[in-house]
């Protein structure tokens, strides 16, 4: 039974030394990819990571996504906050990562279901509501638009962007008054605001 207990105790010491060895070694790795990336060498910072890639870890996942996005490989950041996202559904930390890459390849489809799927986290994010909006906007959608953007103005009713955003979006959908009303507001906040001005004038 003595013997046992001895062989018990020294497996579990060698597991916790072998344990915290892997412990130091993934901190040395993201220690030496913070200080590549200080001085902008990405595929250094990349290789530091991948020597210590665990397809399971959340954490190198966001984390060489961030890097490869910084390094230019969008596609490549795409597979790694693809991964850390589905490592962490109830997460809204890569969502937003994952817009970044998702811009730069101009994938707007893509970009929306992000914003949907951080709405299902957080449905009263302004910063989901108003860049969902711009979207809705930019295609002339104009009914969509006019309901993120009411999220987001009854969130912060006095912010430049809202404000602007939401009087344009009235004009189009012919809310002449609400149009005006809010883009007299925006002059309150920026007096002589062009954009303002420009839909003040075409409203008779």
């Amino acid at each position: 039974m003595k013997l046992l207990k001895k062989s018990i105790t020294a497996i579990l010491l060698i597991t916790a030394i072998s344990v915290q060895a892997q412990d130091k070694t993934l901190m040395n790795a993201f220690s030496q990819s913070y200080d590549y990336e200080a001085i902008k060498k990405y595929d250094a910072a990349i290789s530091s990571l991948n020597t210590v890639y665990n397809a399971s870890s959340y954490e190198i996942n966001l984390r060489l996504g961030w890097l490869n996005y910084q390094s230019g490989k969008y596609k490549e950041a795409l597979g790694f906050y693809q991964k850390a996202i589905t490592l962490m559904p109830a997460a809204s930390e890569p969502l937003w990562a994952i817009i970044n890459p998702l811009t730069k390849l101009e994938n707007w489809n893509d970009i929306e279901k992000t914003y949907l799927s951080i709405l299902k986290l957080d449905s009263k994010n302004s910063s989901a509501n108003y860049n969902l909006g711009l979207i809705y906007y930019y295609r002339k959608d104009y009914l969509n638009a006019k309901k993120q953007f009411d999220i987001s103005l009854n969130l912060y009713p006095f912010d430049y962007n809202n404000m602007l955003m939401s009087a344009w979006t009235n004009y189009f959908l012919g809310n002449k008054n609400e149009a005006k009303t809010l883009f007299n507001k925006t002059l309150l906040y920026s007096p002589n605001d062009k954009s303002a001005l420009e839909g003040l004038s075409l409203i008779k």
